[in-house]
């Protein structure tokens, strides 16, 4: 048996905010190539900077100069600073002197001040991100202080991916806020035409500064019968929310109710729009939250009622994932629907444990199959078919019933000492791989105390499988 357990991040306490400057107050101590990156900044969100210096840089002696900034003290003494800090929205310490910033940073916090120690987060109540700006639209990219090389770096591609207009576009939305509340006072329809607009021709029209003809499309879009709802069938993946497809998550933004299950992790979940109604639907082995009848109705009755319904589902949706089924009662009821597939578990968990599913030395084939008994307890599979020892076999669904998966499989050819593999959590950080044999396995299993879901993966590709170094 082998075992792994990488390593999950820790999240931290700071919370972004964005802060209006324009006209505030913000103290500036220090003069020099620190403090002309921080004084930019502030110039640029239109604060009136004061600043506490010895010795000014040339760049900050001319802001001085042009009345951009004032120079209202020099050497740093704490009963000035506490003067000049009174009234002060914000106080930035970015002196080259550690010391100094901290004890300035504990004056400030002892006025109730924000205050940012550059480079310097022990001390600071607040921190600075990297930004990207176009016009109105801003972006900012925290590292909580920790890494400003990555959040540098982040900026970067950011800035090459947004389109210069987008300032445009924002400030286009914003002139026509009013009328679009004066068609739709509702926020949940506001939001659905902003969203059409957007993936329209509109957007692109606002991009290029063509106001008329985006109104044309916005116009449109506002006397259009109210739009119908749909119901998107959409695949998760195995779990590593970077395995989402780009229509899955385009749609997981856009959705007004999300009916999703047991298995998903909660990192999937918070790439769906904050805004949106959450329902759990999740099963688990002999207990249900809810029944497939009523999962199917919900749909149709949100639908009805001109939402948009996520059905996310871990996996792919038609591969044991009883989308067929959903999509019948759909039709029947007559309500527009999409489906994005997904990675299913098969490829995804198999490709991060290293096990490929086909080797031309051993497997010609790969079945699936599920390892759910009947409502008696029997396992009404194909064993002939599994028993093939020129294949593999990928169980879903077959910890619960593991040491009678792994007899049934001995007792119809397969022999005692035929390679298995268990992947438990696969593509998640806390993804865990057992590998033993059919006689082993089960006990392996109870053993490490696996725990759904896990998939087990039987054949002699299990013998090829890689470790990344």
């Amino acid at each position: 048996m082998d075992t792994e357990m990488p390593a999950s991040g820790v999240e931290t306490g700071w919370f972004p905010i964005s802060l209006r400057l324009e006209g505030a107050r913000v103290l500036l101590v220090g003069g020099g190539e620190v403090a002309v990156n921080k004084g930019r900044l502030l110039l640029d969100h239109g604060a009136g900077i004061e600043i506490v210096a010895e010795t000014l840089n040339p760049i900050v002696q001319n802001w001085v100069d042009e009345g951009l900034a004032r120079h209202v003290g020099g050497r740093v003494d704490d009963e000035m600073l506490r003067q000049v800090m009174a009234g002060c929205r914000l106080v930035y310490a970015a002196t080259d002197d550690r010391a100094v910033n901290r004890n300035v940073a504990a004056l400030a916090e002892s006025l109730n001040i924000p205050v940012c120690a550059v480079d310097d987060p022990e001390p600071s109540t607040f921190i600075t991100p990297a930004q990207v700006r176009r016009g109105a639209v801003r972006v900012a990219i925290s590292t909580a202080g920790g890494a400003p090389v990555l959040a540098r770096r982040l900026r970067e591609q950011i800035e090459s991916w947004m389109p210069e207009g987008i300032g445009q576009l924002a400030a286009y939305m914003q002139s026509r806020r009013g009328h679009v509340s004066a068609h739709y006072p509702a926020v949940q329809d506001r939001k659905r035409i902003w969203e059409d607009f957007l993936d329209g021709p509109g957007a692109e029209a606002a991009l290029s500064g063509e106001d008329a003809r985006a109104d044309r499309v916005l116009d449109q879009l506002l006397t259009e019968q109210k739009k119908a709802g749909e119901v998107w069938l959409v695949g998760g993946g195995p779990g590593d929310p970077d395995l989402l497809t780009l229509k899955a998550l385009h749609l997981m933004q856009n959705a007004d109710v999300v009916l999703y299950d047991n298995l998903l992790p909660k990192v999937l979940l918070e790439r769906v729009r904050r805004d949106a109604e959450l329902i759990f639907v999740g099963k688990q082995r002999d207990r249900h939250a809810m029944p497939q009848s009523a999962i199917n109705a919900e749909m149709v009755r949100y639908a009805r009622a001109g939402q948009r319904v996520l059905r996310l589902k871990g996996g792919d949706p038609f591969i044991f994932g009883r989308g067929g089924e959903e999509i019948e009662s759909l039709i029947e009821a007559g309500v527009s629907f999409r489906v994005v597939p997904g990675i299913t578990a098969a490829s995804g968990c198999a490709s991060y444990a290293g096990i490929p599913l086909t080797h031309r030395d051993c497997a010609q084939a790969c079945l699936f199959v599920t390892g759910h008994a009947r409502a008696d307890g029997v396992l009404d599979l194909p064993w002939d078919d599994m028993a093939d020892r020129r294949q593999t076999v990928v169980i879903y669904m077959g910890i619960s019933t593991l040491p009678a998966l792994m007899t049934g499989l001995i007792q119809n050819g397969l022999p005692s000492d035929w390679p298995v593999a268990i992947v438990e959590r696969g593509t998640q950080p806390s993804q865990r791989v057992l590998t033993g044999t059919l006689s082993t396995i089960a006990d392996q299993a109870a053993t490490a105390s696996v725990s759904s879901p896990a998939l087990v993966i039987v054949g002699e590709v299990v013998r090829h499988r890689v470790i990344s170094p």
